[in-house]
């Protein structure tokens, strides 16, 4: 028995390095969700990342894949608005929900909203390293509802990881989702 239990540690212990070392050298192709080209009723934009988040979003807007917009975050939701206005989304399509601090909390808060107004279909807009994180929390808070991915791809390329110190950003995902996992039963995967 016992060498049966040193056994089983040592391939847990070697599938978990294995694990961690396609983490470090996959982030894209682990993190990364895009659902391709589709419509919804509403995008929602998240908070956070560089800003390039309303630009993806004004992008799509210009595609038609969405006809409304609803913002979502603290801080930085006024300063999404203007971009889009400036990139010419018009002011009658954008909603704001403006009180989530998390993306536990703009899914909670914007599914809310997305279920007063009886919308079915949503893109999610975001960054694409907080994109796994960002779609999975929205279907946990509402699976009756059909969630895409859609996201910025700013800082995709390996060789551009020390603008802004997106390495942190993106290896700060995978505790994240960890922690989502683990506080909130919101699986990754």
């Amino acid at each position: 028995m016992r060498k049966w239990l040193t056994r089983a540690a040592l391939v847990f212990a070697v599938l978990m390095l294995l694990a961690l070392v396609a983490a470090l050298l996959f982030p894209q192709q682990i993190l990364c969700v895009d659902s391709g080209p589709v419509n919804a009723d509403v995008m929602v934009v998240l908070g956070g990342g560089a800003y390039e988040r309303p630009q993806r979003a004004a992008k799509l807007f210009r595609e038609h894949a969405a006809s409304r917009i609803l913002v979502s975050g603290f801080g930085d939701g006024e300063i999404n608005r203007r971009l889009l206005l400036e990139t010419g989304v018009p002011p009658d399509a954008i909603e704001m929900e403006n009180q989530s601090r998390t993306t536990k909390e703009n899914a909670q808060f914007a599914v809310r909203r997305l279920r007063e107004e009886k919308f079915r279909r949503v893109i999610i807009v975001t960054s694409w390293y907080h994109s796994r994180r960002a779609l999975v929390c929205f279907r946990h808070f509402a699976p009756e509802m059909k969630f895409y991915s859609r996201p910025s791809y700013f800082a995709f390329d390996r060789a551009d990881w020390s603008r802004n110190e997106m390495f942190k950003r993106i290896y700060w995902e995978y505790p994240k989702l960890m922690g989502y996992w683990l506080c909130y039963g919101i699986r990754p995967f």
